[in-house]
């Protein structure tokens, strides 16, 4: 990432551009071919951005300017951010949670309990560090692999422990897990053309996925038992409902694009 110029940071490298351009108005030809031919970095003392360097601080008993500018930048494009540290804890409590909610035969109230805090926390992760990575400008290549990756994770552990244990009908799970895969699978296919945003309806499917699914790793019972079940319901309608919209974007695009391509190769032809 570019360092921040001394200029900006009202370091001295500012003043030297400024005498530097100055000569460069009255003539003098020798300190504007000087500053030309050699770059900032081939000045010893000097920073690559033609910014104040630390030994230069250092050696005047002062810290240098912009300095915690730079490394903000930097920490920023980090892998180790507060974005990916989420998405790290969310990967890690799929087999915490596939451990506590198989315990004791996977039946036990007291575990499904604990299994239900560790899918709640990585459900509440999910809804904030895709938002700190955009807000904070945190986007990295590896949160953009692993955030889709561990979300799926969880959910797909929880969906596949409560059909094993006869609690969720497998094909449910298969519908849920298939159109999730599928859609994934058909933003990568299109991405060449653009990019499928997340609508609204797919927000409200991913959030009543994690109620139901929440509610289904709790040990309920009487009416509550039933109210899950109609969440679940709406949660697959959701699902389907969803999928298909993405679906029908997905062609539109698809369609777009080649249009795209073919007028601006008509246009270079002519």
């Amino acid at each position: 990432m570019t360092g921040v110029p001394a200029s900006a940071a009202g370091g001295p490298s500012g003043a030297q551009g400024a005498r530097g351009t100055a000569a460069a108005a009255d003539g003098v030809a020798s300190e504007v071919s000087g500053s030309a031919s050699a770059p900032d970095a081939a000045v010893p003392g000097r920073s690559a951005a033609g910014g104040e360097s630390a030994a230069d601080a250092t050696a005047e008993g002062r810290p240098a300017r912009g300095g915690k500018i730079t490394a903000a930048a930097v920490n920023q494009a980090s892998v180790w951010n507060v974005a990916n540290l989420l998405t790290m804890l969310r990967l890690v409590l799929v087999p915490g949670f596939v451990a506590l909610m198989l315990a004791d035969g996977g039946y036990d109230p007291a575990w499904r309990s604990l299994a239900w805090a560790a899918f709640a926390i990585a459900m509440i992760t999910d809804l904030f560090d895709g938002h700190l990575a955009r807000t904070y400008n945190l986007v990295t290549d590896f949160g953009k692999i692993a955030d889709p990756i561990a979300d799926k994770a969880i959910m797909g552990a929880a969906l596949i422990c409560l059909s094993s244990l006869g609690d969720l009908p497998w094909w449910v799970t298969i519908v849920i897990l298939g159109r999730e895969l599928g859609i994934t699978l058909m933003r990568f296919l299109v991405i060449r053309y653009g990019v499928i945003p997340a609508s609204r309806g797919g927000k409200l499917k991913t959030l009543t996925q994690g109620v139901a699914v929440g509610m289904y790793v709790l040990a309920l019972t009487g009416w509550l038992a039933t109210l899950r079940f109609w969440v679940m319901a709406a949660a697959v309608v959701l699902t389907v409902v969803t999928g298909l919209d993405y679906v029908r974007q997905a062609i539109v695009l698809r369609r777009q694009g080649i249009a795209e391509r073919a007028a601006a190769l008509e246009e270079t032809e002519a």
